[in-house]
């Protein structure tokens, strides 16, 4: 084992644990993933084997049948990493930064096989036994290395076992309420809601037209759908039933400039403004236009219980809701019924913002930010689309609806009930002001402030919540 040798092995560690903790924790979160079982024991089977050959080569020289034996394991973890490879392509879109770290690893990789190979090969001719290569340092690091690369693998092969339990539940059953045969045009089609709803409605058996702006995520959605990547492409005779309109730019992955305010507001008006123009030349158009919006429109309050008749608090939130409704609006005067979803935090574990919270509160530094007081008024995904669904099925509702849970708890509440259903401490208080001076109005709209909203149209029109209690939907999802 020469010097150059250990240096490319300690590259190869520092690319490894950068994959490890930045793509596959804490912006992929492979754990929480259902979808990545089968890539986290791959990865599972790798740590090991990396613990081992840190461990040998670390501390011990090996002749003949040993050197072999470290061999094979070379050979198999090249096996490995090539069906961790496919695995990848076939069940997730790899970011291009974790490309190129890959890309690296295997160049790397390759280099350190060739340097170590020929010791080896070297190793297994002569008589088989094991002498102490103790280097200093180099071997204390190794053990090091060869620790953490177990605990990686132990914590792979538990969260592979977790997602087994994660299975989740059909999504047909969500449009029962549906008449039959609809044909639904859905914007926002890959998104956290827009995914789940046309799995929803293909499932049971409607037809939907998914607009999508990059054909690359098509293999997002279940078939039988239609895709267009326009509402251009769509003649004027098409029939259309409903339209749901979930498409925008996501408002909390990144720092509200002024451009990035500019993005977020052109991005849902220009694409309801479409959706009116569409509209306006059908021959035949849809019965209600089920448009996004966001619990945002109230603005930042303390305690007050806020129905559909409560007024606005003027912050950037309200005017982008209220701007966003405004347009949607527009197709009354085209005899469309507009139904505004005014959505408060959704739940779920394959996005939405619970999946940021997942990592740091399962490995115990999760709690509540700034004071805990304020309310965040919440819905479980599936229940969100069976609003959705209901809003459509029901001609008698239109205008405003809170798409929320009738039991919204404060931060505090909401940070304890997680860490009780992951069963680890909630105790790390983030200080508001240093989220303020991290984040500014994102911060203090979307993390600090809050409203504490119940859902009076939806329970008056007869829907009914499963989950009712954050407690219930995280039992559910988690």
């Amino acid at each position: 084992m020469t010097p150059l040798l250990w240096g490319l092995v300690a590259i190869q560690i520092a690319m490894g644990v950068f994959d490890t903790f930045y793509h596959h924790e804490f912006t992929e979160r492979l754990a929480w993933r259902p979808s990545q079982r089968h890539e986290l024991n791959l990865h599972g089977v790798r740590n090991m084997l990396y613990a081992l050959l840190f461990l040998v080569l670390g501390w011990l020289e090996v002749h003949g049948a040993f050197a072999v034996a470290v061999i094979a394991v070379l050979v198999v973890e090249v096996v490995i990493t090539l069906m961790d490879f496919v695995e990848e392509d076939l069940s997730r879109k790899l970011p291009p930064s974790e490309r190129i770290n890959h890309t690296l690893l295997a160049i790397n990789y390759g280099a350190i096989l060739v340097l170590l190979l020929p010791v080896l090969m070297g190793w297994a001719f002569q008589p088989t036994g094991v002498k102490p290569a103790y280097v200093p340092w180099l071997s204390i690091i190794a053990a090091a290395c060869a620790l953490g690369a177990a605990l990686c693998g132990a914590r792979d092969f538990a969260a592979a076992k977790r997602l087994g339990r994660m299975t989740e539940a059909p999504a047909a059953h969500l449009a029962e309420k549906l008449p039959p045969r609809q044909t639904v045009l859905v914007t926002g089609a890959t998104g956290f809601i827009g995914r789940r709803l046309v799995a929803s409605l293909t499932g049971a058996g409607h037809h939907v037209i998914a607009l999508i702006r990059n054909p690359a995520k098509a293999d997002m959605l279940p078939p039988p759908i239609t895709l267009i990547t326009s509402l251009d492409q769509l003649p004027d005779d098409a029939r259309i039933d409903a339209i749901v309109n979930l498409a925008g730019e996501p408002i909390g992955n990144g720092l509200w400039t002024d451009d990035k305010r500019r993005e977020i507001l052109a991005s849902r008006v220009n694409m309801t403004n479409e959706v009116i123009k569409l509209m306006a030349r059908l021959e035949r158009r849809p019965a209600v236009l089920v448009n996004g919006s966001a619990v945002g429109w109230y603005g930042l309050w303390q305690d007050q219980v806020l129905s559909e008749s409560a007024k606005s608090h003027v912050c950037f939130s309200h005017e982008l809701c209220e701007a966003w409704e405004s347009v949607a609006q527009r197709a009354e005067g085209y005899g469309v019924r507009v139904v505004c979803l005014r959505i408060g935090l959704v739940v779920g574990t394959d996005g939405g913002f619970l999946t940021r919270m997942l990592t740091p509160f399962e490995f115990g530094l999760g709690g509540p930010m700034g004071s805990g007081n304020q309310w965040m008024s919440w819905i479980e995904r599936d229940d969100l689309v069976r609003l959705i669904v209901h809003a459509i099925a029901r001609p008698d509702i239109s205008g405003p609806i809170n798409a929320t849970a009738p039991i919204p708890v404060t931060n505090g509440k909401f940070t304890e009930e997680l860490g009780r259903r992951l069963r680890r401490p909630a105790i790390f208080r983030i200080p508001a002001a240093l989220l303020h001076r991290a984040a500014g109005d994102l911060a203090d709209e979307l993390l600090l402030g809050g409203q504490r909203v119940i859902p009076n149209k939806a329970l008056s029109s007869g829907f009914v919540f499963r989950h009712e209690t954050l407690r219930s939907a995280l039992g559910a999802i988690l």
